[in-house]
């Protein structure tokens, strides 16, 4: 049956539209796919400088404490066989002893430095420390006693140490890990230290982490 010419027309409106829709949606679709890969490339090139950046810190950071190492193990190492068990009960108040003492600046409640310790329970487990198959590791920072990070104990306990000297803490429990405890450490336990205080060393800067990296969650 012939049609009318106005449906003629409206047929050809009809049809128009629909080959200009499956045209544009067909770009869409294109588009969006090519932002896709553009999108997935960027992320994967990110990652991949992410890692390498993260590698090239890594490496900084274990050349700066070989080098420590060869600097400080011999002095600490005199003190690796110290922990031994101790009676829990001897332990009310923070007891310090220096073992030996420095000859840099003196440590008060705002002093920048960096430590080399070892810890142990009264059975005489060392639960913390920082030697590691004949070598340091990397010192523990502290940047000030004041703004915490430590346990009490370290915050009264290593005032007035110098640079260079070694101190031995005993803590009582109040002054550790408290009724808690902590990793593995009852609670109610005193706890002894050996601590060498030395200069800190030039931070190494972390690399920051791509927002593209932050977006999909990759990197926490």
């Amino acid at each position: 049956m012939a049609l009318k010419k106005h449906q003629q027309i409206a047929v050809s409106i009809i049809l128009g539209l629909t080959i200009v829709g499956t045209v544009g949606s067909f770009f869409v679709m294109a588009l969006e796919s090519s932002n896709q890969r553009q999108d997935q490339q960027k992320y994967q090139d990110s990652l991949a400088k992410y890692q390498n950046d993260q590698k090239a810190y890594q490496a900084k950071v274990d050349a700066q404490a070989k080098t420590l190492s060869k600097t400080y193990f011999k002095t600490f190492a005199k003190y690796q066989d110290l922990p031994a068990k101790f009676d829990k009960a001897t332990i009310t108040k923070l007891e310090t002893s220096d073992l030996k003492v420095g000859n840099g600046a003196k440590i008060d409640k705002n002093t920048k430095f960096a430590t080399y310790y070892l810890g142990w329970t009264p059975d005489g487990k060392v639960f913390d420390g920082s030697i590691d198959n004949g070598s340091l590791k990397s010192p523990f920072s502290i940047n000030s006693l004041a703004s915490g990070g430590v346990i009490e104990g370290w915050q009264n306990g290593l005032i007035g140490m110098k640079i260079g000297g070694v101190r031995q803490l005993a803590i009582p429990s109040d002054q550790a890990y408290g009724k808690t405890g902590s990793q593995g450490i009852p609670g109610d336990t005193p706890l002894k230290f050996v601590v060498m205080a030395i200069t800190q060393p030039k931070t190494i800067e972390q690399p920051q982490i791509p927002i593209e990296l932050l977006q999909q969650g990759a990197i926490q």
